[in-house]
Order: C-alpha cells, then structure tokens, then sequence
C-alpha cells in the first residue's frame, strides 16, 4: 500500500466513522458472535489468508533489496535474475491470494447482511398494526439499508483490518529493526506527527459528514413526499409550487455549502498526511544515504526500508483507527438489534390449532380494549422524537359482547371514533384483547394458527389500498398459486373483468403508486376481487363505500353482495342505507354497545338508532 492509498484510507474512515462512546459491551460481542457463528469457517479462511498476504507484503521489499545489493556488487546474472523471478511469483502469489480474500470477504459481508435484513424484516412482519402507525417508514427502511451495512463492515473491515495490519506491522517493524535500527527509530519519531492530521481532521470530517448526511436525508425525506401521488395533487392544489421550490433550493443550498466546506477540508487533510509521509522518506533516504556513503549499510536496504515504510506507517494509520471503525460497526449492529428486542405483541401460542372446519359464526364475549402505549411498540429513534410518549392508551371498548351466527350479516354503526373499526380489527387478530374474548366457530382466536385465521377471516377496508404492481400480483396477494382464469372469475364477481380487459395490458397493467391510476371504486372492486379468491368464511367489510360517488357505491355493493353470499359478514358503514338489510344492527358508542335489533326494531325504538337514521 502506497503512503498516498494510505492517507486516502486514512481519511475515508475517519470522515465514515462515528465519535468514539466509550467502552464496549462484552455482551453485545458476545451477540454479534453469535450471529457470525454460521461464517466461522469462512472467517477462519479469511484470517489464514490474511496472515498470508502480510507475509507476501513484507517479503517484496527484502526481495527488492537484496536485487539492489546483487546490482551494486556486481553479483552474476542468474541471482539477478533468480531474485527478479522470486519477486514475480511473489507478487502473482499476492494477487492470487487478493483475489480470495476478496472473494471471503464479499462472501462474509453479504451473507450477514443477508442474515441481519431477512432477520429484522421477518421480525418486522410479526409486529401489530399499531407499530407501523406510530413508526416513520424511512427511519424502519434505513434500519434494513444503512445500518445493516455498516454492521456488515465490522467484518469487511475492521475484522480483515486488524487481522492484516497487526501482522504487517510487526513484520515490517521486524525487518527494518533487523536492517537498520537507528533509521527505524528516526522515521518513527514522525508517526506522532503522522497521525495528528487523522485525530484532528478526521474529527471534524466526520462530523461534516454526519451533517451533511442529516442535510440529504431531509432533502430526501421531502423529495418521497412531495414527488407521491397524493403529496403532489396537495402541492398543485393549493398552488405552492413557487414557495416548495424555494424551501427545496434552500435545503439543496445546504448541502451544497457543506460540500464545498468537506472537500477543501479534505484537501488539507490529504496533503498534510502527504507532507508528514514525504518527510518520513526523506529522512530514510538522508540518513541511509550518509550511512551508506560511511560503508555502514548497502544501498539495498535503503531500498527495502523506503518500501517497507509505507508497510510500517499504512497499518500504525489504520489500526488507529481501528477502534472508531469499530464503535461505528458496533453502533449500526446496536441499531439492529434495538429493532430485533422489540417483542411482538401477538404470537402463535405453542399449542395454536386450525380454525373449526365449515361455517363459523363470531363472538364477543365481555371485550374490554385499550391501544398498546408507546413503549410497549415503537422505539423514539424509529419515531425520531427525543422521548416515546409516556401516556397509557385510554380504554376504546368496554365490555363489549355481542354473537353473530354463522352465515348471517350483522352491522354496527355509531359516530366516528365510536369503536367500530377497533371491534373489526379485534376478529383477524390484529390486536389482543385486555379482557374478555373473540372467538371463531367457538374458539378463542388467541388459540388460533395466524394463518389459519387469517385464512378464514377476509376484510375489505375503506382505502382500498394497493401495491405498486400489476392487477394479478395485487389479486394473487390473497392466494399465490391462483390461475388466470380464477382470476378473470373473481374480476367478474367484482364488475371489474370489463374494465380489465380493455386495459392494454390486461391483468398486467401496472396500478401505480396505492392504485391511482383506477378510480377509487374501481380500487374498490379490485380489493373486493382479492377477498372473493381468498374465500373466507367470515367478511368484514369496513367502509367498503365511505368515499364513493353514488355510481361507484352502486357497482361497489353489487360486488359486496357476491363478496357475502352464504358467509358470515360483519359491515360497518356510515350511510345507513346500506346496513337497513343486515340481519342485526348494532349501534356503537362510547366503546359499547347501546342498541341491538333489526333496522325495524331500532327505528320504532326511537333511540340512537332512529336519530342517526333521521339525520
């Protein structure tokens, strides 16, 4: 490694690296080892390798030396010659050995960042609803990306780093000890001075990095929303183009300056670390040169040690260093593993069974319910607050009981915020009750399999929400092995395949971004479509119609009516026009249930019912 690779490695990991916290944890080792145990035998190979290239590394400017000394001693051809051919296996032993050490390496490096995302991505997948309500996306994402690599670089870099430039560095001290011991003593007088640009700099390269980084990520932030579907119809709708664009110049503006201000930083940081190694060769060539010149050393050995000091100074930098590449690896693997400690809420019990076979009715039996707190959830980083909210969740339902019979369609009604969606989330086990119980068929659906239940329970919400993909991926979301032909099926049970079928693409024409390029009943249709090729045995449906112009509500219900056909349905809907022929109403406020009956029976009672009727 050249003295001038060095300073740019040298200041690359200081301008990457995180401040120093202090002692680390033997337990978080402990844990990161467990994770790294299923590589051992590729990071044993890699330590052997590494061990190995040092040797070459070293080796190259002995060799070189003595073809020095041969020349000057007028030695015969063939050593010459043999010398120079030693060099050359040498050097193609050392690239061989390059290349798998490389190869170990990307190996290492991409099977744990395999093993850290599919970890903390199953592990996300376990957490309730309310975690992704609380949690910012990008700040969950960047958990999967940034921190999951520089987690990885604990053993692309500092692992090979420390394994590689202690060997090389007591080799080289070794060897020019054994050549000339004064000269080696000189040139390490200057390491103290080698090193001050990298504590110094470095420190405030990092720190311009981590602002700047900060400064992108806000920019980056705005650009996501501002450049989404419905963040730009807001912007167009309320004409604040010219005002965006001013607040988007002025934080492009920032990050801009700080550029400016890294690179000319980085400038006189690179040419000091330069000036200090042009020193430390000058001092080798003088004082090996009068030593010389007094016929107490050959000029082969000043060769050797102006070729070994870079093998000297590169590792002393790096290893430097170590420990802040360290703590930054260690901080991202902290980051996981915050993520990874988050229990879930809602498990498969070890002894979870199928759901009953056949029809199934629904029962609430006394269901008390308040929303998990924030501790319990999310953390403040995912969040980015300072603190997680401290306040417990109010209680949303109070004893709420009430049976729905298999095949009969049951709907609640009630004010905004009155507890219906809550009681519709209860049923797939989207959260768990605090007392009480919700069964299926009879059985308490904390005793079910997750997806057994969520095989046999279908739900239509109110957003309709689609993925960025075709219409037979977002369909095929409710059962991958369907075919086509049961998908043009479900597509004419939802009064959609018409639609479909003129589409240029058909059933792989791309929805956009949640399906803005349908309408939102056609939206609608789509996502019923999804719940007819489930075919579950419970519906709920969750207003399925809140949004839609009277036509859309017209095809939309003419879809839910092949959606609940012979099944047991739960609906809620604000338009009570669409509930009047449900087989019971019930009528929720304040988190219980007030008034139960048929939309006769509520009316004539001229209670909450009849009022909401009225209004």
């Amino acid at each position: 490694m050249s003295m001038e690779t060095t300073a740019w490695t040298t200041m690359h990991a200081a301008m990457n690296a995180t401040t120093d916290r202090g002692r680390i944890d033997p337990a978080l080792l402990r844990r990161i080892a467990r994770f790294a145990a299923p590589h051992r035998r590729r990071l044993a190979g890699f330590a052997v390798v590494s061990v190995v290239i040092a040797v070459l590394t070293v080796a190259t400017p002995l060799l070189a030396g003595r073809v020095i000394d041969a020349i000057t001693r007028s030695a015969s051809v063939s050593v010459v010659v043999w010398l120079a051919s030693v060099i050359a296996v040498v050097a193609v032993a050392e690239a061989g050995f390059g290349v798998v050490q490389r190869w170990l390496s990307a190996t290492i490096g991409e099977h744990l960042i395999y093993d850290l995302r599919t970890a903390v991505y199953d592990h996300v997948q376990t957490m309730p609803v309310a975690f992704f309500s609380r949690t910012r996306t990008g700040a969950l994402v960047s958990r999967l990306n940034n921190d999951v690599i520089g987690a990885q670089r604990a053993f692309s870099d500092a692992f090979s780093g420390v394994i590689s430039n202690t060997v090389t560095l007591l080799l080289a001290l070794v060897a020019m000890l054994s050549l000339s011991w004064p000269i080696t003593l000189a040139t390490l007088i200057l390491l103290p001075i080698f090193l001050w640009p990298a504590r110094r700099f470095g420190a405030r390269l990092a720190q311009m990095q981590r602002t700047r980084a900060g400064h992108n990520a806000a920019m980056g932030d705005r650009m996501t929303e501002r450049f989404s579907a419905p963040g730009a119809t807001l912007i167009k709708l309320f004409g604040g183009a010219d005002r965006e664009s001013t607040e988007f110049a002025e934080r492009a503006g920032s990050v801009r300056d700080i550029g400016v201000r890294s690179a000319m930083v980085q400038e006189v940081f690179y040419l000091a670390l330069m000036l200090v190694s042009a020193l430390a060769l000058a001092l080798v060539y003088g004082i090996g040169g009068v030593l010389a010149l007094h016929g107490q050393i050959q000029t082969g050995t000043i060769v050797s040690l102006a070729m070994l000091l870079t093998r000297l100074y590169a590792p002393l930098t790096a290893l430097a260093n170590t420990r802040v590449e360290a703590m930054s690896a260690i901080v991202s693997f902290e980051r996981v593993f915050e993520v990874l400690d988050l229990e879930p809420l809602i498990r498969d019990r070890a002894d979870a069974r199928p759901a009953p076979t056949g029809p199934v009715g629904v029962e609430f039996d006394g269901v008390s319910f308040s929303y998990p707190s924030a501790a319990q959830i999310s953390l403040a980083s995912l969040e980015e607050v300072a603190v997680l909210d401290p306040r417990p969740a109010g209680r949303v339902l109070h004893d709420v009981s009430f049976t729905v019979e298999p095949g009969q369609t049951v709907a609640l009604v009630g004010t905004s915020g009155a507890g219906k969606s809550t009681i519709a989330g209860l049923i797939p086990r989207l959260f768990d009750v605090d007392s009480g119980a919700v069964r299926i068929g009879g059985v308490d659906v904390r005793e079910l399999e997750a997806a057994s239940l969520h095989a046999t329970v279908g739900m239509v919400t109110q957003d309709g929400h689609l993925f960025h993909d075709t219409v037979r991926a977002n369909v095929r979301l409710a059962r991958r092995d369907a075919s086509d032909d049961e998908l043009w099926e479900v597509l004419r049970r939802a009064r959609l395949d018409g639609v479909i079928a003129a589409l240029p693409d058909g059933l792989d024409t791309i929805v956009g971004e949640r399906g803005y390029r349908f309408s939102g009943g056609e939206r609608q249709r789509l996502t019923i479509a999804r719940v007819l090729l489930a075919r579950p045995r419970v519906v709920i449906l969750d207003e399925a119609t809140a949004h839609l112009d009277a036509t859309s509500e017209a095809q939309v219900q003419l879809a839910l009516s092949e959606a609940l056909a012979g099944r047991t349905a739960i609906v809620i809907a604000h338009r009570l026009a669409t509930i009047r022929d449900a087989d019971r109403i019930l009528v929720v406020e304040g988190g219980r249930v007030i008034e139960s009956g048929s939309h006769v029976e509520l009316v004539d009672a001229d209670g909450r019912y009849a009022e909401l009727y009225r209004a």
